[in-house]
């Protein structure tokens, strides 16, 4: 099954990222079986933490967003590289990728 790309904005209720930080550290990612860590980078605030994943479909993000829902309100975005949307806009734009 082909893997997707998923931008996730964890935005840390109350702007508090010791009670997410705490949990990882006792608990780990809490990611279900097929979901995987890219990289991550957190705002200078941390407050808010930017979290590229990789799953064959949207549900494994769902699984792994109730494991934090009760710390961290999320947006999710279904994102492609760079390189994979250059392969498009060349494509069609009539020109070979």
């Amino acid at each position: 099954m082909p893997q997707e790309l998923f931008m996730v904005i964890e935005h840390f209720k109350n702007g508090d990222a010791v009670p997410v930080y705490r949990r990882f550290k006792e608990r780990g990612r809490l990611a279900p079986e097929g979901l995987s860590y890219i990289s991550s980078w957190v705002d200078h605030k941390l407050t808010r933490c930017y979290q590229v994943m990789e799953a064959p479909d949207r549900a494994l993000i769902d699984q792994w967003m109730a494991n934090w829902s009760d710390l961290v309100d999320f947006e999710v975005h279904q994102v492609i590289t760079s390189k994979e949307a250059a392969e498009r806009v060349g494509t069609s734009c009539g020109q070979r990728p």
